[in-house]
């Protein structure tokens, strides 16, 4: 039927006002020429750019550093950010931020990275601790400019209002939203992904996946990251593998980056669900790879919201190529089922024991679930019995 989106007979009706934001975007090969460009066009004379020490050891950090400065730009950086970024290490960026009286940030790396950089540009512009910002729009004052250079496909953080950061303390992670934690410019250039290492890649394209599937369910979502969500899935699905088994693949690099930017602005509008909700926490208790929770996770969670949304997983199942025949039930456990073994494909684990969790977790983890942003777009109303069942489940 011409016009309707993969898999779906009707499009959903337009029958509410919504919002769609998005960066200035700049993507294609060799894109990272266009870095100091952007930062400069914002108005940036004293740019700090984040980054983390793996980045330092590749060819990107060093171009971005001569590019800017090459600019006329009086560059300044921080390399000491970790996967999962600590509240501690926020503080620590910041302050290197003022030490260096910069104007605005540049972020070169991947989810973790640009995270870290919104953190201090909320800092920057509001003062106090970062774990004081938890929640939607904490952080009232107009954050400096920021320029996000991602080298995964990925997080989508380069695109979203969301910001992630581990709070050591209470062993989880919060969850900052707002409008004005989207970058200014997101530069992206697949060639990036050439020095991204296997596991890597594959902990990032679930991610995306999960994306995808979290934005086309959730309460938020519209016709705008619908189409937005199916495309980016039927990308995931046939390029990740090849990506993940040759990182030099240039095709598969530039199609999962097209699908992060996809999906990244398809939840960033829709928001995403209970997967995230309950990784959070996990990624804060075991400091374990975000995308291999979801991995884990994300197949349980089809089986708990296709109770109530199980139309919409038939859809999904379609853009990747899955047979639609049978109940909508039988096709979410379908979809559930591959979404499993793509996983395992990819090297991802089973389950989240090999994580870290242990059962006498649950409950801890389960609370903290419940009171995470992402949980007030789930499609199905989570309950404390749900969703403890469903991380045994996963364990």
């Amino acid at each position: 039927m011409t016009g309707v989106l993969p898999g779906r007979t009707t499009r959903r009706p337009l029958t509410r006002v919504s919002k769609f934001h998005t960066p200035e975007i700049i993507i294609g090969p060799q894109a990272i020429a266009e870095v100091s460009t952007a930062t400069s066009n914002l108005g940036l004379r004293r740019p700090f750019v984040i980054s983390d020490r793996h980045l330092q050891h590749t060819p990107w950090y060093a171009q971005v550093m001569d590019d800017l400065r090459g600019s006329g730009l009086a560059a300044g950086s921080f390399l000491d950010i970790s996967p999962n970024p600590r509240a501690a290490e926020i503080a620590e960026a910041f302050l290197a931020y003022r030490a260096h009286d910069s104007d605005g940030l540049v972020a070169l790396g991947g989810g973790s990275v640009i995270d870290a950089a919104k953190g201090v540009a909320v800092l920057a512009a509001n003062g106090g601790h970062i774990l004081e910002y938890e929640g939607i729009d904490k952080a009232p004052r107009p954050l400096p400019p920021v320029v996000a250079v991602p080298t995964t496909a990925g997080s989508g953080s380069d695109v979203s209002q969301f910001c992630i950061i581990n709070d050591a303390e209470r062993r989880t992670k919060i969850t900052i939203i707002g409008r004005a934690l989207v970058p200014d410019v997101t530069v992206i250039d697949p060639v990036m992904l050439t020095t991204v290492p296997p596991e890597v890649a594959a902990q990032s394209g679930m991610d995306v996946l999960t994306h995808c599937v979290e934005a086309y369910v959730s309460l938020a979502r519209g016709r705008l990251t619908d189409a937005l969500a199916l495309e980016s899935i039927a990308t995931v699905w046939h390029n990740l593998e090849r990506l993940v088994n040759d990182p030099h693949d240039a095709a598969a690099g530039a199609e999962m980056s097209l699908a992060s930017l996809q999906a990244g602005m398809a939840f960033t509008n829709a928001i995403l669900g209970a997967t995230h909700a309950m990784s959070h926490p996990v990624g804060g208790h075991c400091d374990a790879p975000h995308g291999s929770i979801n991995s884990v996770l994300l197949p349980h969670v089809i089986r708990y919201n296709a109770q109530v949304c199980a139309d919409d997983f038939i859809d999904l199942a379609g853009s990747i190529g899955l047979s639609t025949d049978g109940s909508a039930r039988a096709v979410a456990d379908r979809l559930a089922d591959a979404v499993a073994a793509l996983a395992g494909r990819v090297g991802m684990p089973e389950t989240l024991s090999p994580l870290g969790v242990q059962a006498v977790d649950l409950d801890r983890l389960t609370t903290h679930a419940l009171a995470d942003s992402c949980m007030t777009t789930n499609p199905r109303r989570p309950v404390p019995a749900g969703i403890h069942d469903l991380y045994e489940q996963a364990l």
